[in-house]
């Protein structure tokens, strides 16, 4: 599929209820077909790697056109550049995590992009950098507990925010390293532990809740059978 076929099938298949209902979802761009996230994928199936067009899609503004290029896009072709002119562009969440997801977490920057962009203040940069961590927790097979443990200190940093695309991304980050296996489930519930402690609320809720998945016997006993394969 090249760029007009990609825009003629989301203007056929938009769908205003659609619309309206990711609102409910806190999803409130005001550029959005209403087309559902398992159409994207069989459209960027069908259409592939294509960096070129992954850049017209982004430009293009809409949250389907922007999400698609995190799909088709080559991230060994991306940039430091693009993924900064991307990541200010940033307006709702669900592009947010569908670019980390999709594109970010598979370039070399990714672990570079979290400790720069943990320090910014834009509430959706910020995001970016603990759905980073969170994915990379899950999809980063390779990478030893060290590497995790040294973003412990910016997930505590950052706890204090309040601002919930932030509070959530800081919570799932811990959470995912924290199930990740048994050493960094006991880390990250120390780190949880931690967190409970300050004075402030939105750091007791983080902590709560990651403590309440962690310490599940769910979690537990799933982390104890991965342990012994």
């Amino acid at each position: 599929m090249d760029f007009e076929d990609i825009i003629r099938k989301l203007e056929s298949l938009s769908n205003p209820e659609d619309v309206e209902g990711r609102a409910r979802f806190g999803i409130h761009s005001q550029m959005s077909y209403g087309v559902r996230m398992p159409v994207l994928r069989r459209m960027a199936r069908e259409t592939g790697k294509n960096h070129e067009l992954a850049e017209k899609l982004w430009k293009y503004g809409y949250s389907e056109t922007r999400i698609m290029a995190s799909m088709i896009d080559d991230p060994q072709l991306v940039t430091e550049d693009q993924m900064e002119r991307w990541v200010v562009a940033f307006d709702s969440w669900d592009v947010c995590d569908q670019c980390c997801m999709n594109l970010f977490r598979k370039t070399p920057f990714a672990y570079k992009k979290i400790s720069e962009w943990s320090k910014r203040e834009e509430e959706f940069v910020k995001r970016a950098a603990f759905t980073l961590i969170a994915t990379l927790a899950v999809h980063d097979k390779k990478a030893d507990d060290e590497k995790f443990i040294e973003l412990f200190p910016l997930i505590i940093r950052e706890s204090t925010d309040p601002r919930n695309y932030v509070k959530k991304a800081v919570n799932w980050a811990l959470r995912q390293i924290g199930k990740r296996n048994l050493n960094l489930n006991k880390e990250a519930i120390a780190v949880a532990e931690e967190i409970n402690k300050i004075d402030s609320k939105t750091a007791r809720w983080i902590a709560s809740d990651a403590l309440r998945e962690l310490k599940s016997e769910k979690v537990q006993e799933r982390l104890l059978i991965k342990n012994l394969f």
